[in-house]
């Protein structure tokens, strides 16, 4: 049996078939499995995930209990569930995606939607299943007294589950998103909003990447379930059970992606950039083409610069990696024609024979985007709205030079603001006039800048940001103990 465990939707690993059959492991894609992996890996933790394509599936099935390092392959300890393909739709698509992500990242067309109706409550239903899955394969791993960190507006149902079928376990729950204010959150069916809370207070501590996602969530308790939220303190009271709150705000290795940076691959894909743009100032943002991440107005943006300041004519270059993300969603696919659009006209306004102002990729690959961090000169992350945001930290550990251009709206904001040229998302001019100051700031601001960045970056890498919600969990059995 296992003493700590992790849980999350998306696993370490992912797996493709080939026709003949034959499967091939590759790192699991997100932030999250970013953060977690080498931390779960080294420290022997049981990883929980669900199974997400067919090849995932098929790997499942060879494996003993769905455990993939069971069969043959260096995952460190790795269950996969192979959740039935509709329940995993509707769950991860229809509500997670759709729904919670929505939600929490403020992104509804309030005039037209969410709307809730009878194919909502299907589709509730079968995220109540896909949580509960996940909750009986804890109680199943999870050894006598066993810590379980539960992952992510995905599985907010989970820690209440597994708390009714093994109240031994101490269990965390931790939220990568930011959290909606009760006014925005309560959107949501009555029902639904109070089963998400009580979902995540069945866990011991519930934690989350900056203060005002920590204090969102606690006037949601406070609001919408009438419990007792103790700011000051940190902790929410309800029916008899107290969950501790804590703020933890992950960062990155930076050994471990200095390490990575600096293989051949990467390599390559610098010397081919260069050749691509020469000598010229470099802006770069790497994002999945997702809603909140505000790919569109930050393109605008880079079209008023070049507006605002023809002196920067065929010197300047912005690398604009918008990788593909949640195409299974119309809205998504939408979004995406609209960034290319954008791009395009862009390019036809100001290209000429010998310069292209943008160069906009929307295939993803991770050794061009570790290129792409090395080269900057300025990083643009201007999210409406971001639970953290690692590329925000990865751009000032690897480019020796980079400033960085953040939005307000970031949870990075918290540790970043201070060192970068912080923007409200949604002014485009405003935005324009910082790329302009980045590119023009003195060589010492800029290297003073992102040294700092670079130690806030660095100051909660994954394997401490790990043991400090394990560490919380101790705590609140000596406290128990008392």
């Amino acid at each position: 049996m296992n003493s700590v465990l992790v849980a999350s939707n998306r696993g370490p690993v992912s797996f493709t078939v080939s026709d003949d059959g034959e499967l091939t492991m590759k790192r699991g894609g997100g932030g999250l499995v970013s953060g977690l992996s080498g931390a779960a890996k080294d420290d022997g933790v049981l990883w929980v995930c669900a199974a997400l394509s067919d090849g995932d599936r098929s790997a499942v099935r060879l494996a003993p209990g769905g455990r993939i390092d069971q069969a043959g392959y260096d995952t460190g300890k790795v269950r996969m569930l192979d959740i039935p393909p509709a329940t995993f739709h509707r769950a991860y698509n229809a509500v997670a995606n759709s729904t919670l992500w929505f939600v929490n990242h403020l992104l509804y067309d309030i005039p037209n939607s969410p709307s809730f109706g009878t194919r909502f409550a299907r589709e509730w239903e079968s995220y109540r299943d896909y949580n509960g899955a996940f909750a009986l394969a804890l109680a199943e791993e999870a050894g006598h007294g066993a810590r379980v960190m539960v992952q992510d507006y995905h599985l907010t149902l989970t820690p209440a589950m597994l708390r009714a079928e093994r109240p031994d376990v101490r269990i965390a729950h931790f939220s990568h998103t930011p959290w909606a204010p009760p006014e925005y959150f309560s959107l949501l069916p009555d029902a639904v909003a109070r089963e998400v809370l009580e979902g995540i207070l069945g866990a011991d501590h519930a934690g989350f990447l900056a203060d005002r996602w920590a204090l969102a969530f606690m006037d949601c308790c406070e609001a919408l379930l009438g419990a007792e939220a103790d700011r000051a303190g940190r902790s929410v009271t309800h029916q008899g059970r107290t969950t501790r709150i804590g703020v933890h705000g992950l960062g990155v290795d930076g050994d471990a992606l200095w390490e990575r940076a600096v293989e051949p691959d990467v390599e390559s894909h610098m010397a081919a950039l260069r050749e691509q743009v020469g000598e010229r100032s470099l802006i770069v943002r790497i994002d999945r083409t997702e809603l909140s991440k505000n790919i569109v107005r930050g393109l605008v943006a880079y079209g008023e610069f070049l507006a605002a300041h023809p002196e920067w004519h065929g010197r300047v270059v912005h690398l604009a990696f918008a990788y593909p993300s949640r195409h299974d969603l119309p809205e998504y696919r939408e979004y995406t024609a609209m960034v290319q659009r954008c791009a395009q006209e862009i390019e036809d306004t100001y290209a000429t024979q010998d310069w292209d102002p943008l160069i906009l990729n929307v295939n993803d690959d991770y050794p061009r985007s570790l290129a792409a961090y090395r080269m900057a000169d300025v990083l643009l992350v201007n999210p409406i709205r971001d639970g953290m945001n690692l590329v925000a930290k990865e751009g000032p550990i690897l480019s020796p030079r980079c400033a960085l251009v953040l939005s307000r709206e970031a949870g990075a904001a918290a540790e970043l603001g201070p060192h970068a040229l912080v923007v409200n998302p949604y002014d485009i001019t405003e935005t324009a006039d910082a790329l302009h100051e980045a590119l023009v700031m003195p060589e010492d601001e800029r290297r003073m800048r992102r040294d700092k960045l670079h130690a806030a970056a660095t100051a909660l890498p994954p394997q401490k940001w790990l043991a400090a919600q394990l560490d919380a969990l101790g705590l609140i059995d000596e406290q128990q103990a008392l």
